[in-house]
């Protein structure tokens, strides 16, 4: 395997996080737009953070790229950085 071919490898297996990231922050703050604790670069920085931790996770666990448990895995990490991100359950509500 030559260098380009190891280049497309790993922005194959870089790119499907990221893209999922900064569509559901998209989709999060257009959504959400008051209620959203974080800006949506904030957001999607972390969303992309949580997404391809869970990719290399997946990727470690079952041994190959683009099974179902991978996106699955980044779909569930990039919901519970949104939930813990961008609405804090932790902080105290007004009223």
């Amino acid at each position: 395997m030559d260098a380009w071919q190891q280049l497309w490898h790993l922005l194959n297996l870089l790119l499907p996080p990221l893209v999922w990231a900064g569509l559901h922050a998209a989709l999060c703050k257009l959504l959400w737009r008051r209620q959203l604790a974080v800006g949506w670069l904030r957001l999607t920085a972390w969303c992309a953070l949580a997404a391809g931790v869970a990719n290399f996770v997946s990727l470690w666990w079952v041994g190959r790229e683009g099974s179902m448990w991978t996106y699955g895995a980044v779909l569930v990490a990039l919901a519970l950085t949104t939930w813990l991100v961008g609405f804090r359950p932790w902080r105290r509500q007004a009223g």
